[in-house]
């Protein structure tokens, strides 16, 4: 039954706590590798993942899978992407992060055509053609600092960080689009917090630290806010189309402005405002185009006689 009142509510929900867990992790990258603080995201989700499986009696459903080589390399490149976006947040300005992480759906759509053979017409293209211009024109300040002093070059490193989390981000996505062919959204997220807690065990030797008791109180935080996050985001798909959701993520962008500015203090740019314009314009336009093609297909199979 379709309520979409509530699915944006679930959404708006999954959204702030995604901004608010990734503020809590900007607060403590100061001292915590990117690799710890994935780790403290991913184990400290998986109770309330686990209990919210036990809630709907879908634990046995989450525990069990056709395809554990699928999740391997879903949990990989997914993990990779939470590591890249985490080593950015503590380079870079949460609203910059914010924008060129955008990029992830405009990737998967080239990705999902060059991976899954899936048909991209010309409004597509054309929609991720400017939504990346957008990207670039927030990354344009950072591509030349690296001739510049220590702090710019730093900067600089983070784009390319954060834009490589972005690639990792909808390469994972590719996967999950393979996997929900076989497996159910349960197994999918129960499956990639275990995944990422196990990976992110394997940046040990390179420089985990025991945390202040105020960052570890941020790193608890980010685990449970995302592991609600996730379970807002999946609810909020149950109850409305991915079209009236979706569009719902850019809220993001206000959130992180308004955070950026009152408790880290980042004023943001006017080019950084402008092509996160483009890149938010763009990601509206692809998924309003996606919905108009799902209304016109549902369409042409309702005109359909049983034989055709």
């Amino acid at each position: 039954m379709q309520q979409p009142v509530r699915a944006i509510a679930f959404k708006l929900g999954s959204v702030t706590l995604f901004v608010v867990m990734s503020s809590l992790i900007k607060a403590s990258s100061g001292h915590v590798p990117p690799g710890e603080s994935v780790f403290f995201r991913s184990f400290f989700a998986l109770p309330v993942i686990i209990v919210w499986l036990m809630a709907r009696g879908e634990l046995a459903v989450g525990l069990r899978t056709a395809d554990p080589l699928g999740h391997f390399w879903r949990g990989l490149v997914g993990t990779c992407a939470m590591g890249m976006m985490f080593a950015g947040l503590g380079l870079l300005p949460l609203p910059e992060v914010t924008a060129i992480g955008y990029a992830a759906p405009l990737l998967v759509v080239i990705f999902a055509a060059m991976f899954l053979g899936e048909e991209v017409r010309l409004f597509r293209l054309a929609a991720v053609g400017v939504g990346l211009a957008g990207v670039l024109i927030v990354l344009s300040p950072r591509l030349t600092a690296f001739t510049n002093h220590e702090m710019d070059a730093r900067e600089a490193l983070g784009a390319m960080v954060v834009l490589g989390g972005a690639v990792c981000a909808a390469l994972a996505q590719v996967f999950v689009r393979k996997l929900v062919r076989t497996e159910r959204t349960a197994t999918i997220v129960f499956w990639f917090s275990v995944t990422a807690t196990l990976l992110s065990l394997s940046t040990l030797p390179f420089g985990w630290v025991v945390p202040a008791p105020r960052e570890a109180a941020f790193l608890v935080l980010a685990g449970l806010f995302g592991g609600l996050g996730q379970i807002f985001l999946t609810s909020s798909y149950r109850f409305a189309d991915a079209g009236v959701v979706a569009p719902f993520d850019y809220a993001s962008m206000l959130l992180a402005l308004l955070i950026g500015y009152f408790v880290f203090d980042e004023v943001p740019t006017p080019v950084m405002l402008a092509g996160a314009g483009l890149v938010i314009a763009a990601g509206v336009f692809i998924i309003w185009r996606e919905r108009q093609l799902g209304l016109e297909r549902a369409r042409q199979r309702k005109a359909m006689t049983p034989q055709g």
